[in-house]
């Protein structure tokens, strides 16, 4: 797939390594283009370009910054009808252990709202950079879960095969709304990672009988 990047930051660099490994065409943006540079000549297939038009051709976009900056960040690639973009950010409170939005929205709805005709899914941001930058591989059979939600079937189904590429488990997790139960979920995980100290190398999954 041909993939854009927005963000530099250490979800964006995760991705750009996961995603040139598993033989991508990754496109990176970022504010500092120098920055972005640098991180796409670490990466065989990889390729800084301008915000302008860098979603021109995209099967997808994924936006790794933070959630105050991922609209604007959005809107400066340009025109987004019937574009898939990926959302994986939380509203998140500054210190990082609460959210900012919940229960009547979510950050992937105020996202797909201020990006009318953009095709949002929300996904990945259960999981830690660190999560994706290792790889989903846990090893004894464990394999990390990413769930994915959205009200477009097609882009839903393009997240889940870019997903399933890096070795990632893909959970259908039902209609962009639910997001507001993974946001609180990617907190819970947080808050396990860092204020309970069990690391960064943990991710939420679901069990099931057989």
């Amino acid at each position: 797939m041909k993939v854009t990047v927005i963000g530099v930051g250490n979800m964006g660099a995760a991705f750009v390594k996961q995603l040139s490994l598993a033989g991508h065409e990754v496109r990176v943006v970022a504010r500092d283009q120098a920055k972005a540079q640098a991180l796409a000549d670490a990466h065989a297939g990889a390729q800084a370009v301008p915000a302008l038009g860098a979603a021109q051709g995209a099967d997808a976009v994924i936006v790794a910054t933070p959630f105050e900056g991922a609209v604007s960040a959005l809107q400066s690639l340009g025109a987004l009808q019937g574009q898939v973009v990926i959302d994986i950010t939380n509203p998140l409170t500054a210190d990082f252990m609460g959210l900012t939005l919940g229960h009547t929205t979510s950050a992937a709805e105020e996202i797909a709202g201020a990006v009318p005709g953009a095709r949002v899914v929300k996904a990945f941001n259960t999981l830690f950079a660190q999560v994706i930058a290792a790889g989903a591989d846990f090893g004894q059979g464990q394999v990390a879960p990413t769930f994915v939600a959205g009200d477009d079937a097609a882009a839903k189904q393009t997240a889940t095969a870019l997903a399933q590429s890096l070795g990632f488990r893909a959970i259908d997790a039902g209609g962009l709304k639910n997001a507001r139960y993974l946001e609180p979920l990617a907190g819970l995980n947080i808050y396990l990672g860092y204020g309970a100290g069990l690391g960064t190398s943990i991710a939420p999954t679901w069990i099931q009988r057989a």
